[in-house]
């Protein structure tokens, strides 16, 4: 994939939760740290029922553009799911699973790409 595709698949999914009301949501461009992926998306929700809304909102917008999911982890505990679409991986905490695993401080190092044209 190229990184064209990965930067708009990125943003497509900060849109997606945005609209859903996620809040605190952030883009980091990774591909310089990591081969695991070129952006991470990370949001909360305010509830598991919230969060799990959010994770169910971009997999049904992604799949009717035609985007498969890779995988889906945490689901069932609903504190904080992972979407992974190989060239963007989406995180939706609770505020505490965020606070405790602080994945801004871990990848300090990557880039935090710009996203106010995006939210509402």
């Amino acid at each position: 994939m190229n990184k064209e595709y990965s930067k708009n698949l990125s943003r497509d999914i900060v849109k997606i939760l945005d609209d859903k009301k996620a809040f605190n949501i952030k883009l980091l461009r990774v591909v310089e740290q990591t081969v695991i992926a070129d952006y991470f998306v990370l949001a909360n929700g305010s509830s598991s029922t919230q969060i799990r809304a959010l994770a169910d909102e971009v997999e049904f917008k992604l799949k009717e553009a035609g985007i498969e999911l890779t995988r889906r982890e945490g689901y069932a505990a609903s504190d904080w799911i992972v979407l992974d679409y190989d060239c963007v991986l989406v995180h939706i905490f609770s505020r505490e699973a965020r606070s405790i695993f602080n994945l801004e401080k871990l990848w300090a190092d990557a880039e935090d790409v710009d996203i106010s044209d995006i939210l509402v």
